[in-house]
């Protein structure tokens, strides 16, 4: 029989189970890093982007995995700021996942500057009329945000528990807990609606460009709507995939299912704006820049098909189901309906991403077709890889899930 790591009263799999799985892992980052390097030092002629096409595969990466990463500053923000407590037993979990997808957001940044040692003259020299310096700011202080909140989590380690001082810092950081979640939500609020309003502004773009609301575009709000309806369904995908691979309950399915709920409540007011929004574009923005809507989606691979699929298929249908408190209730559904939310805003930033720089701008230019070249891919694979490694280290090692050894002994006990 494999020995297994005792960790806070659960078992974990054999050190040569867990080192197999990294070890995979480990090699698709080194890939990733050899890829990256070549980018480094040769320059940014080791991709398929170009003056016209600067938003490739790396940027499409950035919003999808920050859209994603939102669970961690939602869920933080019910938990501490509106005392839903019933998610005390996925905060952990969340906050690794937020703390991943934002230094892997930052990190791929750095490669696609091209001069990180240069990386500081964002916040030396900062174009203050630019939407991206604000992200900038709020990225990089919410990262920062991450990294205490992470802290605690670390301190709960079997070993360093043990130390009277790490135990005493990680009792006053949690003090703070509160008024970093405050924090946290101010700061990802602005920041994914500057991402969005990014976009909203390209008045060359009129695939892109919306009417003002305010101050703000309307893509500043969708952004922010859509990735507070995706952050919670994707704890619950990466729960359930966790539970799956380790062949353990985490997670009571009530707190799956309220974050179910919740994605869903979400989603339908995302769904109702983003409807609304299209259809002022269609019959009004568009015309009025001088093109039909409709000649966007002559360009094949860009067909209709892919607006109905977004709003409809990826939108108000797994709204509809995560809303339904019987299909809620039943797993399948659940992730299901958790994992086409998810798919759903990947596809939105693909859409306003490469869809946007693809389409022409005027009627006499051409289309464009972009494929990422492999060093492209590589440092999207490198990404994902220090992802699943940091999350893996992190489960093995620290108490990511807090009713899990409640639930294992029910498991038994049953």
């Amino acid at each position: 029989m494999d020995k297994q790591l005792l960790l806070h009263g659960v078992r974990r799999c054999s050190s040569q189970r867990f080192f197999g799985w990294v070890g995979v892992w480990a090699m698709l980052l080194l890939f990733g890093v050899y890829a990256i390097a070549r980018c480094l030092i040769l320059g940014l002629n080791q991709t398929n982007m170009d003056n016209r096409f600067a938003f490739g595969l790396w940027i499409y990466l950035d919003l999808t995995v920050i859209a994603l990463g939102a669970g961690a500053f939602f869920t933080g923000f019910l938990l501490y700021i509106m005392r839903r407590t019933e998610l005390k037993s996925v905060i952990n979990s969340a906050v690794v996942i937020g703390f991943i997808c934002y230094s892997g957001a930052i990190f791929i940044l750095m490669v696609d500057v091209g001069q990180p040692l240069r990386a500081w003259f964002t916040f030396w020299y900062p174009n203050v009329h630019s939407m991206l310096t604000e992200v900038t700011f709020c990225i990089t202080c919410y990262l920062i945000v991450l990294a205490i909140e992470y802290v605690p989590v670390i301190l709960k380690n079997r070993k360093l528990r043990y130390v009277p001082s790490f135990l005493c810092f990680e009792f006053e950081l949690h003090k703070l807990m509160y008024v970093l979640a405050g924090v946290g939500a101010f700061l990802s609020f602005f920041h994914q609606g500057s991402l969005g309003g990014l976009y909203g502004v390209m008045q060359a773009k009129p695939f892109a460009y919306r009417e003002g609301f305010f101050i703000w575009p309307s893509t500043f709000f969708l952004f922010i709507a859509s990735a507070m309806a995706a952050g919670p369904s994707f704890l619950i995908v990466t729960t359930t995939l966790v539970e799956k691979i380790t062949g353990k309950r985490l997670v009571e399915q009530s707190v799956l299912s309220l974050l179910g709920k919740i994605s869903g409540t979400i989603l339908v007011v995302y769904v109702f704006l983003k409807s609304l929004d299209t259809m002022i574009w269609i019959n009004h923005t568009s015309p009025s820049a001088g093109v039909e809507a409709y000649r966007y989606y002559q360009w094949q691979p860009f067909g209709s098909w892919i607006l109905f699929t977004e709003i409809v298929l990826l939108g108000l249908v797994p709204a509809l189901i995560l809303l339904n408190k019987s299909k809620r209730e039943n797993m399948r559904w659940l992730v299901s309906a958790a994992s086409l939310v998810c798919i759903g805003v990947t596809l939105n930033r693909f859409v306003l991403t490469i869809q946007t720089l693809a389409l022409p701008s005027l009627p006499f230019d051409p289309f464009l077709s972009y494929l990422p070249s492999w060093q492209e891919t590589g440092a999207f694979v490198a990404v994902i890889a220090y992802g699943v490694l940091v999350y893996s280290f992190s489960y093995r090692y620290l108490p990511l899930f807090p009713r899990e050894r409640e639930l294992e002994a029910s498991h038994v006990t049953h």
